[in-house]
């Protein structure tokens, strides 16, 4: 025989109400079957639990002992009931997001904080693809979303489009290339160009558009920073091909000029990358759905 949690629920019971006829009442029991679970406890181990002749009902040391390990479990069992009916109902859950869009981050981070809102009970995380494969992760389990502007075919994924986006190489207002109506892979050939933390091969302005010209900029410098990358690009420390929704506001006011990369531009859309099996859960559809909407 071991402890139960219907042990612990009938200790937890008398501590509170100090008789056996009350705390047979809060376990749902009868007060014989009550007292019939108390003995059978006592005989196993050899001990008392209960000082039987006070009035209120008060516990032995090795009472305390049990109630001591009920005020321990119970609530943590309880909060595991919860979280187990808040998954059944799609009110629970956890959201574990990867952005393979670096510019993402300041449009991302007040987004969740909406959403937070709205999925008090959903747990949430940002976690960097610096040191691991997005998508191979989202299929492990590991991350629960990848926002990616590269949708691949993939088993047990699907890629749901948020929104699309027009690249523009931004640049100071007086900077030459501001005469241009678009630029030229081979106008960055004598240009410093200012890209995010991240490698070559994820940026598309060298992927899609000096790798396959074979032109390589003068010189690349690294920000993390979107707000500071904007403040070098005006104070004329290079150039730096962003979002259009990213260069609005500097556009907008003024601080910056920006012109389309190529005759015909160059852009995308962005998605969200989600394991099909849980692609309908309330609280991720209701994020994607945000996503969709949010102010850019």
């Amino acid at each position: 025989m071991t402890i139960e949690i219907r042990h612990l629920r009938t200790l937890a019971a008398l501590a509170a109400s100090g008789s056996l006829a009350q705390a047979a009442e809060r376990v749902h029991l009868t007060q014989s079957a009550l007292s019939h679970q108390l003995r059978t406890l006592e005989d196993h181990y050899g001990v008392t639990l209960l000082h039987r002749g006070s009035r209120p009902i008060r516990l032995t040391p090795a009472g305390e002992r049990v109630l001591a390990l009920a005020q321990e479990v119970l609530p943590a069992l309880e909060q595991v009931e919860h979280s187990l009916l808040g998954i059944a109902a799609g009110r629970v859950g956890r959201l574990y997001v990867t952005i393979e869009c670096h510019a993402c981050f300041d449009w991302l981070l007040p987004l969740l904080e909406d959403f937070r809102q709205r999925w008090p009970e959903v747990e949430i995380d940002i976690r960097t693809p610096d040191h691991f494969d997005a998508l191979p992760a989202l299929i492990d389990g590991d991350i629960d979303l990848v926002i990616t502007s590269d949708p691949i075919e993939r088993p047990r994924l699907e890629f749901q489009p948020l929104f699309d986006y027009r690249a523009l190489l931004a640049m100071p207002t007086d900077h030459p290339l501001v005469e241009r109506d678009w630029i030229r892979p081979q106008d960055l050939a004598d240009q410093a160009l200012i890209t995010y933390p991240v490698p070559q091969q994820r940026l598309d302005i060298f992927t899609h558009f000096l790798d396959p010209a074979g032109v390589t900029p003068a010189q690349v410098r690294q920000c993390e920073l979107t707000a500071v990358l904007l403040q070098l690009v005006a104070s004329r420390r290079g150039l730096a091909a962003l979002p259009d929704w990213v260069l609005r506001p500097a556009l907008e006011a003024d601080r910056l000029a920006a012109r389309p990369l190529g005759p015909q531009g160059m852009g995308g859309r962005m998605y969200a990358a989600v394991r099909t099996t849980e692609a309908e859960l309330p609280w991720l559809a209701d994020f994607i759905a945000l996503a969709t909407a949010a102010e850019r």
